[in-house]
């Protein structure tokens, strides 16, 4: 069976004006990404990495070119549109965690399932399994300021994976991991591009990470 393409960009450019100057930081960008597939981005800092994963993202315009999500072409929806398709087909994890921090743990992996109104028992059971597989089964309850920015990323993590999303898109998802958090991190990436088919767009410094994708 043909694996179906999650991701497609094609002919992507960025500018920013700076002063009196047009930097252009994105090149005309293309690749196709496919169920199940781990693709690792790595470069200098300033190369325009993160600007590529939040324009793949639906989160930032781009100057040129197109982006399709599961077929459909970002830039020509409203926004509300591109938020209904990011919750249902997309899981971000940046580099800052981004978690609402008056909800504790449990509460914030389960967001993005409230939001879709599904039902409450399912939604935590779901949660709480996520969390035990990044190993924060005992942090359930804590909220993000009690918690080590490890944990915090960890966090983020489980929430970017608990919708099943048709792709994930991570920068430095392990950059703030010890050694054998990283390794548990990694193993559940490849675990879920092998056996659910998702796919991973991964910015990393980290070599080790890229050789895997």
């Amino acid at each position: 069976m043909n694996k179906t393409c999650v991701l497609k960009a094609e002919g992507v450019r960025k500018s920013f004006v700076d002063g009196s100057n047009q930097v252009e930081v994105l090149k005309g960008v293309d690749f196709e990404l496919y169920q199940g597939e781990r693709v690792a981005i790595i470069g200098a800092s300033g190369s325009g990495k993160s600007t590529l994963l939040s324009i793949l993202g639906g989160l930032e315009g781009l100057s040129e070119g197109s982006v399709c999500l599961q077929g459909q072409e970002m830039g020509r929806l409203k926004e509300s549109k591109r938020a209904k398709i990011r919750n249902q087909h997309l899981g971000f994890v940046y580099q800052f965690h981004h978690l609402l921090p008056e909800f504790n743990a449990l509460e914030n992996v389960a967001m993005p399932l409230l939001l879709r109104k599904q039902p409450i028992a399912e939604v935590k059971q779901k949660a709480t399994q996520l969390l035990t597989a990044v190993g924060l089964a005992d942090r359930l309850s804590h909220k993000p300021s009690q918690l080590s920015g490890g944990e915090r990323q960890r966090v983020a993590i489980a929430r970017a994976l608990v919708t099943e999303p048709a792709c994930v898109l991570m920068d430095e998802p392990t950059g703030n991991l010890d050694g054998d958090t990283a390794l548990a991190v990694e193993a559940l990436i490849d675990e879920l591009s092998q056996q659910q088919g998702v796919a991973f767009v991964i910015v990393t410094h980290d070599l080790k990470v890229a050789e895997r994708a």
